[in-house]
């Protein structure tokens, strides 16, 4: 047995392609709507952003300021709901026997 086939700087050079993009995928419908979720999620949050710094400078309307915080918390809430039953799922899969 040769001793560098266990070295784990081996192993994880060749494991290191596994968790590169694989330029010739395709997502699914899935895939994309999930990702479309992530990019409004940004979205919404950098526009309350930009929306509370000019309200901060005495340049913006403070209705769209209530606004912008207003669907924020919504965005945050939702991701949180998400990420609860994620997590909750992942504790369902953990508790099953084996």
């Amino acid at each position: 047995m040769d001793i560098r086939s266990l070295s784990a700087t081996t192993g994880y050079a060749a494991a290191r392609p596994a968790t590169k993009i694989d330029p010739e995928h395709t997502p699914t419908s899935a895939e994309a709507r999930i990702k479309a979720s992530f990019e409004d999620f940004t979205n919404t949050l950098q526009q309350s952003e930009q929306v509370s710094v000019t309200a901060m400078t005495g340049n913006g309307d403070p209705h769209a300021l209530v606004q912008a915080l207003a669907q924020t918390e919504l965005a945050v809430e939702t991701a949180v709901t998400v990420r609860n039953k994620v997590v909750e799922a992942y504790q369902e899969i953990l508790r099953m026997p084996v």
